[in-house]
């Protein structure tokens, strides 16, 4: 009972004890309101009421009452930027940096905010110029990121190389990844402007850094057979299958033309066929029947396509047999034969593209890097309706 007694006596005390505390926070909190802008209050409800056009005015005209709130300036240019409004970002931004009451750590964040403004406004060469001052500062590695972007922006591999060995994560799988096709993207370059030793050293240092690069083995041997030497170029295509079968159909008309110049056209052809078996894939098998139409004939490229039909079904497959029927029809079926096909391939546009495995994005034509979301490797040659048949 005595302890019951403490407790009733105690309980006005508590009572007492915390109405003061809440008038007390109760008055710092309407203090504090009073200092700042009305104009600041009311962009707040206009941002909660979804009304970013009359937010940015009244923060607009809060930042002229009180030229030191310098949180405000920020969020005010990272609604600008947002809004697609870079001018107004780029301005607000350049303010902050050249004023002098500014810590550090608010001019570095100022920069980095400037160089963002710059990389979304396609000023590439004032973005790096901002991000290059960022260098050896704590936003070191956002700054290489930053850089890094703009590189690959700009299609400088070399530097872009540069900025990805300079990260802290430069050993991770996807820095392997994309550093060998930065390697690629050059060793293609001077493919192209027959510059073979230089392309050759570029893509033994894709191999180096990715030994599992595709790419960097089809390149390997162009470079190759642009020296004349098929045999060569063939045993590097040939690897491709323990690198990932899934390329197979990207190599397969290489191999054939090689074998095709060597005069070993059957055994170019045994190959492929086996690489079928083991390995289905719609685009190889488009390459196969190509191929067995003009040596086999219609007849044998029917039965080649009927049998793999049968294993994997897919509408692609579909159009692709009746277009071997087309060719052996009577003039009594085509006409049927036709009207199938076209139904058929109304289908098949929407199934005839490829897959980003990253975000998802889908074109008919075949990417080493996203158009999307910029990922390497992300595009695998392998059509929409083939997801379905890979467990």
């Amino acid at each position: 009972m005595e302890i019951q007694l403490w407790w009733l006596l105690a309980l006005p005390l508590f009572f007492a004890l915390g109405w003061v505390a809440a008038r007390i926070d109760i008055r710092q909190v309407v203090q504090e309101s009073r200092t700042l802008p009305r104009s600041y209050l009311s962009g707040l409800n206009f941002l909660l009421n979804e009304q970013p056009d009359k937010a940015i005015d009244a923060f607009i005209e809060a930042v002229k009452i009180d030229p030191n709130t310098v949180e405000l300036h920020f969020a005010l240019g990272s609604l600008f930027r947002r809004r697609g409004e870079t001018d107004r970002a780029i301005r607000m931004h350049q303010n902050l940096v050249e004023r002098d009451d500014l810590s550090e750590e608010q001019r570095l964040q100022a920069l980095e905010e400037l160089g963002q403004d710059f990389l979304k406004a396609g000023l590439l060469d004032r973005a790096e110029s901002v991000f290059n001052r960022l260098r050896g500062t704590r936003l070191n590695d956002k700054a290489l990121q930053y850089l890094l972007e703009i590189y690959q922006q700009e299609k400088d591999w070399v530097r872009a190389i540069e900025a990805a060995q300079a990260l802290p994560d430069h050993e991770s799988l996807l820095w392997r990844k994309e550093v060998g096709n930065f390697h690629c993207e050059v060793a293609s370059a001077e493919l192209a402007n027959s510059r073979l030793g230089a392309a050759r050293d570029a893509v033994q240092h894709a191999l180096t850094v990715n030994p599992k690069s595709v790419r960097a083995s089809l390149i390997l041997g162009d470079i190759s057979v642009a020296e004349g030497q098929d045999e060569a170029a063939l045993a590097v295509w040939k690897k491709v299958e323990n690198q990932d079968p899934v390329y197979l159909a990207l190599v397969a008309e290489r191999i054939m033309d090689a074998h095709r110049r060597l005069g070993r056209d059957e055994q170019g052809m045994a190959l492929l066929r086996a690489y079928l078996d083991q390995h289905p894939s719609l685009d190889l098998l488009d390459e196969v029947f190509h191929w067995e139409l003009e040596k086999a004939g219609p007849q044998q490229a029917y039965e080649l396509v009927r049998e793999e039909l049968r294993r994997n079904p897919t509408l692609l497959g579909l159009d692709k047999l009746l277009e071997a029927a087309l060719l052996t029809a009577t003039p009594d079926q085509r006409q049927d034969i036709e009207l199938m096909k076209q139904l058929i391939h109304g289908h098949t546009r929407r199934v005839a593209r490829y897959r980003c495995d990253s975000c998802g994005f889908k074109a008919r034509q075949f990417y080493w890097r996203c158009p999307a979301c910029g990922g390497w490797e992300t595009y695998p040659p392998r059509r929409t309706e083939e997801f379905d048949l890979v467990p």
